[in-house]
């Protein structure tokens, strides 16, 4: 979708500037741009959606040879186009029309090669890991009193709980600039959980909703034990009773849905710092999937809800 929408703006600031350059009369100038919307939106919605049927057959091919028929593919949509409807539009000419519409997508493509050239390895493995660093574990303190406090009477339950928090400093101390396996973050922010139950007793209960949940979807790492985190110490602690999240993940077409909700109080709104870890997982998801992912946050009944969307991509289950 963020290729789409930079695609359609670069072609049509362009077509834009075109008709501005060779216009001099602004009564006409209305017009002419309807003119020229009436050609050039044809040619580059057909020239996407061909693009997009072609994007596996494609993959395989030499980086030359792809971006020759990238190119290749508006110039041909720019001819049949012309073609068929040259006359009722005013196209004088064929070559010209191909002319314009294979310039466009090489200064287009240029664009966005750069632009990616921009973003990565080096500029956005280093945010990653910036980002990355941010979230390293805040419930180190509580986790270590936590088994402190049990050491004597449950040293068994003190033994795993070690083990534990040293599984999870191991996940969020490696390099996290790629995406992992769905199964592999559900188990992280479980082992997190019984931590914090450790802690927190029977004053928090955790509700899973993963049946219809891809193992192998990849998703950005430490996307899932910030959410939780958040949803403790914002959620649970400030509540004083007994509380509840509840997380629901599942494949909707080719999307995966997560929401998580727990409960919200007044008391929440006091802790400094409540929209960090949401702002870095916005950032990390668009580091990952661009415009197509999506994030939300909602109150509703006492909830406080936090809502992700992002393609379906698969991976090898762990």
């Amino acid at each position: 979708m963020g290729v789409w929408l930079r695609v359609l703006l670069a072609a049509n600031l362009g077509a834009t500037a075109v008709v501005f350059a060779r216009n001099r009369e602004l009564a006409e100038m209305a017009r002419e741009l309807a003119e020229a919307a009436a050609v050039v939106e044809p040619v580059i919605f057909s020239s996407l959606m061909l693009l997009c049927l072609l994007r596996r057959p494609l993959e395989g091919v030499p980086r030359r040879l792809r971006a020759v028929a990238i190119v290749l593919v508006p110039t041909l949509s720019a001819v049949a186009y012309g073609s068929l409807l040259g006359p009722l539009l005013g196209i004088e000419s064929l070559w010209r029309a191909a002319l314009w519409a294979g310039s466009g997508a090489a200064a287009i493509l240029a664009w966005l090669d750069l632009r990616a050239r921009a973003h990565s390895p080096a500029v956005a493995e280093a945010r990653l890991m910036a980002l990355t660093a941010r979230i390293r574990p805040h419930f180190l303190f509580n986790s270590l009193n936590a088994v402190l406090g049990v050491i004597r009477s449950d040293p068994r339950r003190a033994e795993t709980a070690l083990e534990e928090l040293a599984d999870l400093f191991r996940a969020l101390m490696r390099d996290n600039r790629d995406l992992v396996p769905l199964s592999e973050e559900i188990g992280l922010a479980r082992q997190y959980l019984e931590l914090e139950k450790l802690r927190l007793g029977e004053r928090l209960a955790v509700r899973w909703e993963v049946e219809d949940c891809p193992p192998d979807a990849l998703v950005p790492p430490l996307m899932l034990q910030p959410l939780l985190e958040n949803a403790v110490y914002h959620g649970i602690e400030p509540l004083g009773e007994p509380g509840e999240i509840a997380v629901r993940i599942a494949r909707e077409r080719d999307r995966i849905s997560l929401e998580l909700s727990n409960p919200y109080s007044a008391a929440a709104d006091r802790h400094v710092g409540n929209q960090m870890a949401l702002e870095n997982i916005n950032e990390r998801l668009m580091l990952f999937f661009d415009l197509e992912a999506q994030l939300e946050t909602t109150r509703r009944d006492h909830q406080w809800v936090v809502k992700i969307s992002f393609p379906y991509r698969r991976g090898e289950a762990r």
